[in-house]
């Protein structure tokens, strides 16, 4: 896990511990690790797998985004503009491609529209956004169809959220094209969509 303060993980680590009553020897044996792998987690000399930060915020009564120290945005949605905002900060993210497909009469029988992911693009997190929103939707459905609970939602959401907090990406804004590059760019583009598109 890359991109995290581990000494800062190793203290609250510790912090939580001391509120439950453990001691270091008695969190190494709920962990199955050794008292020394425990101290070095304390300290932030070593790592703290993904999986250790699960069980550790279990045993802790705590969540693992906040062993992590991520913080989840606490802006709250109250107009759909606040959506519509979020949409277009997704376009500025790199290493994400998506497309947005719409249907609508008379081509189609319904009005649907979506954003969808290629797993198999070249895009840095586009595997890793197909594989999210196939595990979230079996999640929606298993909570909807009450196969599971609010609680077990809840932890898979933090889980998963825990698991990605230290994929650190970059938004970038388009730059700003005079017109005749503009105009040159878009010419290649019809060139190369309509005139000589590659062969699938």
């Amino acid at each position: 896990m890359d991109n995290f303060d581990y000494p800062a993980i190793g203290q609250r680590i510790k912090l939580l511990r001391k509120r439950k009553g453990l001691n270091q020897t008695e969190l190494a044996h709920r962990l199955n690790k050794s008292l020394r792998t425990v101290q070095k987690y304390e300290t932030g000399e070593i790592e703290v797998s993904v999986a250790v930060v699960n069980q550790i915020a279990d045993i802790l009564d705590t969540t693992p985004t906040y062993i992590l120290g991520y913080e989840a945005s606490n802006a709250q949605i109250k107009t759909l503009s606040d959506i519509m905002d979020f949409l277009f900060k997704l376009e500025t993210v790199g290493g994400i491609d998506f497309k947005i497909d719409v249907k609508k009469p008379p081509r189609s029988k319904q009005w649907e529209c979506s954003i969808s992911f290629d797993g198999k693009s070249m895009a840095d997190f586009n595997t890793d956004m197909c594989l999210f929103l196939e595990q979230w939707e079996q999640e929606r459905d298993e909570l909807r169809t009450y196969a599971s609970t609010q609680e077990a939602y809840r932890k898979w959401k933090e889980q998963t959220l825990a698991y990605y907090a230290a994929t650190a990406v970059q938004c970038v804004e388009p730059e700003e094209l005079d017109p005749d590059t503009r105009m040159q760019k878009r010419n290649e583009y019809l060139e190369s969509t309509y005139v000589n598109p590659k062969s699938e």
